[in-house]
C-alpha cells in the first residue's frame, strides 16, 4: 500500500462513518471470530486490521490501491465480529460505506469488472434471473447438465457448480391453516426476494404455510422489490435505497404487524431500512416503523400456540446463517422449535455460525475463500453425523449443498421453513 501525507490536501473523511471508527480499542477479541482471519492470518484481514486500513485510507495516511482494495474486498460482511466485539463497534456500517469508497475510487481488473457487473445486472431482478436460467433448465431436462459444465470456462463452471437442481421444485409444502384466521390475529406478510423465489420458492411458501396454520393472517405483498443487500455487500448504496425505498413504500402499505423473509440477509437489510434512509426526510419515519417490524420466522411461531406434531426420527445439526445470528441476534428459536418435533435428535457442529462462505454474491466474486470456507463448514457438518443440516438462509443453503455433493455426502441441506412442511407430512 502506498504511502500519502498525513497533511495531504487529499485527504478523505468520505470513505466511511469517520466517527465510528474510533468505537473500536484495537483489542482484537473479534479476530477469531473473523472467517478470513481464520484461513489467512492476516491481519489486515481481520476486523480491526480492517479497521485500522479505513481510518488510514480516510486520513490521507495510505492511497486506495489494489492492496488496500484486495482486503477490504475480501471482508465477507458476516458481522461474526460484532458479536464477539465488547465495545459495540458498527462494523457493517464500516465496511458498507468503505466499499462504497473503493467502487467509486478504484479501478478493478476486467475480470473482477465483469463478474460484479454481471451479478448486479442479473441477481436484483427475478424475470432476468429466470430468463437466464430457462436454456439450463432444458439442458438439465435432457440429462446434459454435466457435460456443459465439463466444457464451460472454470468460472461459469464453479457459478453453475453453486445452482441447485432446476427441476420443477418436489419439496413438500406444509399443510395450510384449516380454517380463516380468528378475529384480530395478527398480521404478517413474507417478503419474496429475488434470488429466492427463483431457486428456492418453497421456502417463501412454506413460510407462509405455516404462519397461516398457526393463526396468523398472511397478507400478500405486491410487488416484491430485492431487499438491496447485495447492493449494500458490493458498494452500490445508489441502488440499494432505491431498492429500500420501494420495499418500504409497499410494506408500509401491506398493513402487516411483523415482516419476515426466508433469507436472513434480506431480513437484516429491511431492519437497518431506518438508518440506509436516515438522510431522507420523506422516507425515514416510515423506514424506522418497517424496520422495527421485522421478526424471524421460528421466532413467530414460538409465539404461537403448537399443536400436535406426528414424529419424524431424525438426526439435525443447525447451521447459524450469520445474519440471522450476528445481525437479529436469533441463535435459540430455530433449535427450540427443531426440539419441539418429536423424535428429532439435535446435535451441535463446532463453529456452527462461522460464515460457510456464500455471504450474498460474495462466492461468485471472491470463489477461492468461499471454497476454503465451504470445506471448513462441510468438515464440521460431516462429523456429527446427522441426517440434516437446517438453516434459515437460501445462500448458505445452496453453498453448503454444493460442497456435501462434491464429496458425496448423503447430509441433505434443508431450510427451516420446507424442514419443518417435510416433517408434518
Amino acid at each position: 500500500m502506498a504511502a500519502a501525507s498525513v497533511t495531504s490536501s487529499n485527504s478523505v473523511r468520505g470513505v466511511c462513518d469517520y466517527d465510528l471508527l474510533f468505537d473500536c480499542v484495537h483489542c482484537g477479541l473479534c479476530a477469531e471470530a473473523c472467517p478470513t482471519y481464520i484461513v489467512t492470518r492476516c491481519e489486515m484481514d481481520s476486523p480491526r486490521g480492517r479497521i485500522y486500513l479505513m481510518k488510514s485510507l480516510a486520513e490521507g495516511c495510505i492511497d486506495l490501491d489494489d492492496d488496500a482494495a484486495r482486503h477490504l474486498d475480501l471482508c465477507l460482511g458476516c458481522r461474526g465480529c460484532e458479536t464477539a466485539c465488547p465495545s459495540g463497534v458498527h462494523y457493517g456500517r464500516l465496511i458498507e460505506g468503505a466499499r462504497l469508497f473503493v467502487e467509486q475510487n478504484h479501478r478493478r481488473g476486467f475480470v473482477d469488472r465483469f463478474k460484479r457487473r454481471a451479478v448486479g445486472a442479473i441477481f436484483p431482478y427475478p424475470r432476468r434471473l429466470r430468463m437466464l436460467l430457462a436454456p439450463l433448465k432444458l439442458v438439465e431436462r435432457l440429462g446434459l447438465r454435466p457435460a456443459l459444465t465439463a466444457v464451460l470456462p472454470r468460472m461459469i463452471h464453479d457459478w453453475l457448480d453453486l445452482l441447485p437442481p432446476l427441476e420443477p421444485d418436489l419439496r413438500p409444502l406444509a399443510r395450510g391453516a384449516n380454517s380463516a384466521p380468528r378475529t384480530g390475529a395478527p398480521t404478517v406478510v413474507v417478503h419474496h426476494g429475488c434470488v429466492a423465489q427463483v431457486l428456492a420458492n418453497s421456502e417463501n411458501l412454506n413460510s407462509e404455510r405455516l404462519l397461516a396454520a398457526a393463526g396468523y393472517r398472511v397478507v400478500q405483498l405486491e410487488p416484491t422489490s430485492c431487499c438491496g443487500a447485495l447492493d449494500l455487500h458490493s458498494g452500490n448504496g445508489s441502488r440499494a435505497r432505491d431498492f429500500a425505498r420501494a420495499n418500504v413504500r409497499a410494506l408500509k402499505n401491506s398493513g402487516a404487524d411483523s415482516i419476515v423473509s426466508a433469507a436472513s440477509g434480506c431480513s437484516v437489510a429491511i431492519a437497518e431500512y431506518g438508518e440506509l434512509l436516515r438522510d431522507e426526510p420523506k422516507f425515514v419515519d416510515a423506514a424506522r416503523a418497517v424496520s422495527s417490524k421485522v421478526r424471524d420466522l421460528s421466532s413467530l411461531l414460538l409465539d404461537a400456540p403448537a399443536g400436535p406434531k406426528r414424529e419424524f426420527r431424525c438426526r439435525v445439526t443447525c447451521h447459524d446463517a450469520c445474519h440471522l445470528a450476528h445481525g437479529l441476534g436469533v441463535r435459540e428459536a430455530p433449535r427450540k422449535l427443531l426440539a419441539s418435533i418429536p423424535g428429532v435428535t439435535i446435535i451441535e457442529m463446532t463453529q456452527s455460525d462461522l460464515c460457510c462462505g456464500s455471504a450474498g454474491s460474495y462466492n461468485l466474486t471472491e470463489p477461492a475463500m468461499a471454497r476454503d470456507l465451504a470445506r471448513r463448514k462441510a468438515d464440521n457438518i460431516v462429523a456429527t453425523d446427522a441426517d440434516y443440516v437446517v438453516l434459515a438462509n437460501p445462500g448458505c443453503e445452496f453453498q453448503i449443498a454444493a460442497e456435501l455433493r462434491r464429496r458425496g455426502s448423503r447430509i441433505k441441506v434443508v431450510h427451516l421453513a420446507d424442514f419443518l412442511a417435510m416433517a408434518s407430512q
